[in-house]
């Protein structure tokens, strides 16, 4: 009997972690089925109309997603939350929100790419590149769980239209330790933790 009982014990447990797991396989689809969506409606129409709340993805959805920080770059979800976790890790809440403002107000701008995975890996992966952290010749992969979370939290909300723009429209930014030739070209609109935000003064991306 107490070995009948070990046998059906292991098994429930078994059959629970199967359907855990395609539960959070569906979820993950979900987010990037959404995200998607998502990310065609903010390119194509310049971001402006706000999803309803069916199309928008949800906190489980989203955490659902490469829950360890190691899939590859595939989709918008993943390549949003991979940028703002890498370019502003260090920088809580605020930092990260506003590097996530900056690629979508790139998205949403005629003169860059028509999606989030090219417009944070535009240029090359070895050389120069848009965000350091594409070119920097170090691994893609997230480090450290809990501001990988909070990465793709933010990404969510930036997908779903739910940030505010702190940036005030910036399509650019750099460190506060530099002093790129490119910044005097730009209006600076706002510092935001570690990073300088700038935006063109005529509205084109050069």
């Amino acid at each position: 009997m107490r070995l009948s009982g070990a046998v059906a014990c292991l098994t429930i447990c078994l059959l629970g972690g199967q359907a855990s797991a395609a539960d959070q396989a569906e979820k993950a689809d979900a987010a990037k089925s959404k995200a998607g969506v998502l990310e065609e409606k903010a390119s194509a129409t310049g971001g402006t109309a706000r999803p309803a709340p069916a199309e928008t993805i949800n906190k489980a959805e989203a955490q659902a997603v490469d829950p360890i920080g190691e899939e590859p770059l595939d989709g918008a979800m993943i390549c949003l939350a991979r940028t703002i976790y890498w370019e502003a890790k260090g920088e809580g809440d605020a930092g990260m929100r506003a590097v996530a403002n900056v690629v979508m107000n790139r998205l949403r701008h005629k003169g860059f790419p028509k999606t989030v995975c090219e417009v944070v890996t535009q240029g090359h992966e070895q050389g120069a590149c848009q965000f350091s952290w594409w070119c920097d010749g170090r691994g893609d992969d997230a480090e450290e769980q809990e501001s990988y979370t909070l990465a793709k939290e933010i990404a969510r909300k930036a997908l779903n239209r739910q940030l505010d723009d702190r940036t005030n429209g910036a399509l650019y930014y750099h460190h506060q330790r530099l002093t790129p030739s490119w910044s005097k070209e730009y209006i600076r609109t706002v510092e935001v933790g570690a990073h300088v935000f700038y935006k063109p003064a005529g509205g084109d991306a050069k």
